[in-house]
């Protein structure tokens, strides 16, 4: 009976261990791949009514044109 539970609790040993070291690997992938892309960067837009430059994601789209804030984007569409 001593056997079985050294091995069962050998065999729980062994799956944490397991488990911890891929757990490492793929956490070590994510921050090479974030690392790659955050040296790669983000495409860079230019807002239509004032000019400043800013990243894609932070930026309005309306009717095909960027824009850095709200405001600016009704200051330009208003008549």
């Amino acid at each position: 009976m001593g056997r079985l539970l050294f091995f069962a609790l050998l065999a729980v040993v062994a799956f944490w261990v397991i488990r911890g070291y891929t757990r490492a690997l793929k956490k070590r992938q994510e921050e090479a791949h974030r690392e790659r892309s955050s040296l790669e960067g983000e495409d860079m837009v230019r807002c239509i009514h004032c000019g400043v430059h800013l990243p894609r994601s932070e930026s309005i789209t309306s009717e095909g044109n960027f824009f850095c804030s709200d405001e600016h984007r009704r200051l330009h569409l208003k008549p």
